[in-house]
């Protein structure tokens, strides 16, 4: 059979990430990439630290992130992403910034991170209050509150998990009930953010913003957007305020979204009970 009429695959732009040693959710990451585009992966080294601020510490050192960039220029990405919420907000803005030169000096491309994408995806949506949940424990989740108030955005609600591992196995129904703690009642914040790239997010972000009535951003949700927003492209995101301008100012639909959001596909059984110190402040 000729099949030399279809010409060949089509041509690819390319996004280098680099995800720290312990990040499952590559394929959350692809579900936000429209198809003229690939993702090209790239892993910090391990390193035996549970989660916390000394790991965040650990895997956004300069020099390893300037060789995780290295390992991706042979195949010449037009933008490297850093990967990791509590990476790239332990140092601050200034830390933040700083990694960026850092990646952009070794791969000769411009690199954004997740926590300059939150700020960015903040000021997109006109943000000034902002709820937050993270699967952190308390001093990481501290960290955050400092990092988003640097910015000039006021935390208005706070929930965390307290997991220092198996973050990725979060269910959906875990990540919408904390939710609902940081943003107890209408109008209590103008956006909620859900922190860290390793918590599964793009399934619920949709049914949160239609209980919640406002803009729900995750950590995978505005690395991708951010990243291909330098491409000039967009990320993939139906029914996403940030992805999906139409969905800004749509209809919302009422009533409560916890029995969806549990019986969505993909949802687990929770991390091990012992990891978990639920709170909110």
């Amino acid at each position: 059979m000729d099949i030399s009429f279809l010409g060949g695959p089509a041509p690819q732009r390319g996004v280098g990430v680099v995800a720290p040693f312990d990040f499952a959710l590559d394929r959350e990451l692809w579900r936000w990439v429209p198809d003229e585009v690939s993702l090209h992966m790239t892993r910090t080294p391990f390193v035996p630290v549970e989660v916390s601020l000394d790991l965040a510490r650990l895997v956004s050192e300069h020099e390893t992130l300037g060789e995780a960039v290295r390992t991706l220029n042979a195949i010449t990405p037009e933008v490297v992403a850093y990967a990791c919420t509590s990476g790239s907000f332990v140092g601050g803005m200034a830390g933040e910034r700083a990694m960026c030169e850092a990646m952009t000096w070794a791969g000769a491309v411009p690199s954004v991170t997740t926590s300059g994408a939150l700020l960015d995806a903040l000021a997109e949506l006109g943000v000034r209050r902002v709820a937050l949940v993270t699967p952190y424990t308390v001093s990481v989740t501290r960290a955050l509150e400092e990092y988003v108030a640097e910015a000039g955005v006021t935390v208005t609600g706070c929930a965390f998990m307290g997991l220092t591992r198996h973050i990725w196995k979060v269910p959906y129904r875990d990540v919408a009930a904390m939710a609902r703690r940081a943003v107890p009642r209408p109008g209590a914040a103008d956006a909620l953010f859900i922190s860290c790239t390793n918590l599964p997010t793009y399934d619920v972000i949709p049914q949160l913003e239609a209980e919640l009535r406002i803009p729900v951003i995750s950590a995978n949700q505005v690395t991708m957007w951010a990243a291909l927003r330098q491409l000039g492209t967009r990320a993939v995101g139906p029914y996403q305020a940030l992805t999906d301008p139409s969905a800004r100012s749509g209809p919302v639909v009422p009533g409560p979204a916890g029995p969806a959001v549990a019986d969505m596909p993909g949802v687990g059984d929770g991390p091990d009970t012992e990891q978990q110190q639920e709170g909110w402040t």
